[in-house]
């Protein structure tokens, strides 16, 4: 219990649950950018 309540109320523990939102989220990002451009370049490469 201490360690979510140190996570949520203190300045070290809300920059920590900060960088690990921003890293999901960049990673969702990744993935959906380097799929699509697999894909047009699947397309592209069978034309």
């Amino acid at each position: 219990m201490t360690l979510l309540f140190n996570l949520l109320s203190t300045d070290y523990g809300l920059t920590s649950l900060a960088v690990i939102v921003f890293v999901l989220g960049m990673s969702v990002f990744f993935y959906s950018y380097f799929k699509r451009k697999m894909d047009e370049d699947a397309k592209n490469a069978g034309e």
